[in-house]
């Protein structure tokens, strides 16, 4: 049944596209565009398929007249029913709903196929008719303020809140219905296999990318494991106070955000330790740090990381911790919620960052166990949206910890043997397992298998261990820095296993 409004009766004004202009241009009617309005419904009457495209563009409400919203709705319900929409058929279906009267008779709905809008431009007139929809909103919304400004005991902090709410709210609308809600997040086909596929490494080498550009990072760990240490070399990186972390380079960006939602205080302690004072310029102007919970639930308002990187210019947001920022970590349509606010902040471009727990239950493994995703605390979601997963494997308080890539966004890396420096707040690799280190220090060079045995610290390393070892070695040939001589097949003699030396080239760092 289609909504009734009493009728309106029909003024000069109807004809015009801009209100009369009053006191501060908000005087007399609202923006309307009834003419539009007529050659939208008319074109849409002339040719039945005008209704698909329409509809991309405009609600219901969006009509100014209550007439032309009754007359919309039996078109769309003729068209949802694959018939006519001609006068005829829109003449029966609204004098079978009661509303032929209201809406003016027979005769009014051969004026509007009268004026209907000449082949392809029903579009055109449709976004008239939405501009002026949105401009009654925001209208509206402006009225509230005064009204609330003028109010007696008026709290200037409570009208900017409802101010801003009220924004929200309108692109909010705009975004969930009309085209906005139909091409946000819309690209080509040649863009997207050729520009929205590509990802640039933010920390890391292309071969070996521990952060990629358009994915997020989750570095996740037990307590006090040096997941924040860790993270924070990253950001003084990424704003430009140093150049790499781990050995691998980090592209500084333009400005991070930082959510400190757990322990703030905490977090400043941590963050202060690589802080000097010529660090103060690039602090003030390229860090923000937001202290305490977020403003809002992610699954009320999932624009809110966007929403608060744009506020703050920045192009990278670090979310301390996760658990903080979702209220139920296991609670399966939370984890959605959040990974959809996620996705919406990489699709603004804003590089995200995420610490995370791992189940309690694995907290105390041993180091060289390595850890999976599913120790990864909370619902699947969570890691299922992340582009990279760094796992912090030890003890609380160790200066040692073991760092797998659970999740690559191209080759992996590691496991890494990390030192933490708790004095100064730097981790370093550790060079006694570093395979160039390992490399340069065999003076017959190394096999495969020798190299895994000493990465993975058994004398019969398995064969994932065998290939990951050779995946490090062909890398440093791949990059100049190794050179390989090829095995020999087994025979009466037996056979012998390709062999790599480190190459002449200084050699400081794998890239």
């Amino acid at each position: 049944m289609a909504q009734s409004r009493a009728p309106r009766q029909e003024n000069p004004s109807d004809h015009q596209t801009d209100e009369a202009a009053g006191p501060f241009g908000i005087g007399g009617e609202p923006p309307h565009a009834v003419e539009a309005e007529r050659a939208v419904l008319g074109a849409c009457m002339f040719k039945t398929s005008e209704v698909d495209e329409v509809r991309g563009i405009l609600d219901a409400a969006d009509f100014y007249r209550p007439a032309h919203e009754t007359v919309w709705r039996a078109l769309l319900a003729l068209r949802s029913a694959d018939a006519p929409t001609d006068p005829i058929a829109l003449t029966e279906h609204l004098d079978g709903t009661g509303d032929l009267r209201r809406i003016g008779g027979a005769s009014y709905l051969h004026q509007l196929a009268g004026v209907a809008a000449p082949i392809g431009s029903a579009a055109y007139y449709a976004s008239i008719v939405r501009r002026k929809a949105d401009l009654r909103r925001l209208r509206e919304s402006g009225f509230r303020l005064v009204q609330r400004a003028v109010e007696p005991g008026a709290d200037p902090d409570e009208i900017r809140s409802a101010a801003e709410a009220d924004v929200r709210a309108e692109r909010e609308r705009a975004l969930a219905s009309g085209t906005g809600r139909l091409s946000r997040y819309l690209v080509n086909g040649w863009d997207f296999v050729t520009k929205a596929a590509e990802t640039h490494p933010i920390w890391g080498t292309p071969a070996q990318t521990a952060w990629a550009s358009g994915e997020s990072l989750m570095i996740v760990g037990p307590p006090g494991v040096g997941k924040t240490t860790l993270a924070h070399q990253v950001v003084l990186a990424r704003i430009g106070l140093a150049e790499s972390v781990l050995g691998m380079p980090v592209v500084p960006g333009k400005r991070v955000l930082y959510l400190a939602i757990d322990r703030p205080t905490q977090i400043a302690r941590t963050l202060a330790r690589g802080i000097r004072d010529e660090h103060e310029a690039a602090l003030r102007e390229r860090l923000a740090v937001w202290q305490g919970p977020l403003p809002a639930a992610l699954d009320k308002e999932p624009d809110l990381l966007a929403d608060l990187a744009a506020a703050h210019q920045a192009d990278t947001l670090v979310i301390d911790s996760l658990k903080d920022a979702v209220s139920t970590m296991v609670d399966d349509a939370l984890a959605v919620a959040y990974n959809n606010a996620r996705g919406r902040a990489l699709q603004n471009g804003v590089e995200v960052l995420e610490l995370h727990h791992q189940r309690k239950s694995g907290a105390e493994a041993p180091k060289v166990q390595r850890p999976a995703l599913d120790q990864v605390y909370g619902s699947t979601w969570l890691t299922s949206g992340a582009g990279s997963v760094l796992f912090i494997n030890g003890k609380p308080g160790d200066l040692a910890v073991t760092i797998h890539h659970l999740k690559l966004a191209t080759g992996e890396i590691g496991p890494l043997q990390v030192i933490h420096d708790h004095e100064h707040g730097t981790s370093t690799v550790d060079p006694t397992l570093d395979p160039v280190t390992l490399l340069r220090a065999a003076t017959n060079g190394l096999t495969v298998r020798e190299l895994a045995e000493v990465l993975c610290g058994e004398p019969e390393p398995g064969r994932a261990d065998i290939e990951k070892a050779r995946r490090h070695l062909d890398r440093l040939v791949k990059a100049g820095l190794a050179t390989k001589a090829e095995g020999a097949a087994g025979g009466n003699g037996g056979g012998q296993q390709a062999r790599y030396r480190a190459s002449a080239r200084h050699i400081g760092a794998v890239s």
